[in-house]
């Protein structure tokens, strides 16, 4: 469902579930956990495309799926210490931690987990057809995927905000405009083709400097983000109002009411 596969000192990552959209089942995660891994120890990869097949890069978390079977929800969400990355953290900010640039072509729908994939590749090249949304509210949730100790360097905290909360898609253009896509082009492969040859030109030492500094200076200190995301998501898995917003985002029936919200101190 994830393919791996390195031609010319690229490495291409394909989530490859075109039928559903790409959307992330639990063995998506592993597979990329791996891949993540296996890039890591290979000194001759020059670059990382990370890509999505057919008409979308991704729909998001296979919620179907992965509620189906409620030991997965438990496996991507463990960790050994509190501010650890558990599985779903390492997916994104894990292709932050390689010495080399990282793009994600966008096209179609790029949506919830797989936004914060997109947002932990160091470039987002888009076509104009792209449509973005961070969209764990809609399913009583808070976004979970790490990209809390990333997204302060894209984007402003009210937009920020606007989007986690309203889980409303926006195109390319106004994704642009926010921070979140790159460039945008129609033809993303060909323009990433042109970027890893010219990067070529300069020393692998200096590109892997040059990020791992820059990561370090727009990056918001990251252990206690990481575990509060993990904290308010298990806090929300157990309140009703998750199971009322789940039947809501699902049945075309008419919403039901929420209850009391619960404390947070």
């Amino acid at each position: 469902m994830v393919q791996f596969k390195i031609a010319n000192d690229i490495a291409w990552v394909t989530l490859q579930r075109p039928q559903k959209q790409n959307a992330l089942s639990f063995d998506m995660f592993k597979q990329l956990d791996k891949i993540i891994k296996i890039i890591r120890s290979n000194h001759s990869i020059r670059a990382v495309v990370l890509q999505g097949e057919g008409e979308h890069f991704c729909a998001g978390l296979d919620v179907k799926s992965v509620t189906k079977h409620p030991s997965q929800i438990i496996k991507l969400l463990a960790k050994i210490l509190p501010g650890n990355q558990n599985l779903v953290q390492r997916v994104v900010l894990g292709w932050r931690t390689l010495p080399i640039p990282v793009y994600a072509t966008l096209q179609g729908n790029c949506l919830g987990g797989g936004l914060h994939i997109a947002l932990g590749a160091d470039f987002r090249i888009a076509t104009s057809n792209t449509q973005v949304a961070i969209m764990e509210s809609r399913w009583g949730l808070c976004p979970d995927m790490g990209t809390s100790v990333i997204l302060p360097s894209y984007i402003r905290q009210d937009h920020a905000l606007l989007l986690a909360m309203n889980a409303e898609r926006i195109n390319a253009q106004r994704a642009q405009e926010l921070g979140l896509i790159t460039t945008i082009t129609d033809e993303p492969k060909k323009y990433v083709e042109q970027q890893v040859d010219s990067l070529r030109q300069h020393s692998p030492d200096a590109l892997a400097a040059i990020k791992l500094l820059y990561n370090r200076a727009y990056q918001q200190p990251s252990r206690k983000l990481l575990w509060l995301e993990t904290w308010y998501q298990i806090k929300l898995l157990c309140s009703k109002n998750t199971r009322i917003a789940m039947r809501n985002g699902v049945e075309e029936s008419d919403t039901l009411p929420y209850q009391k919200r619960m404390r947070w101190k």
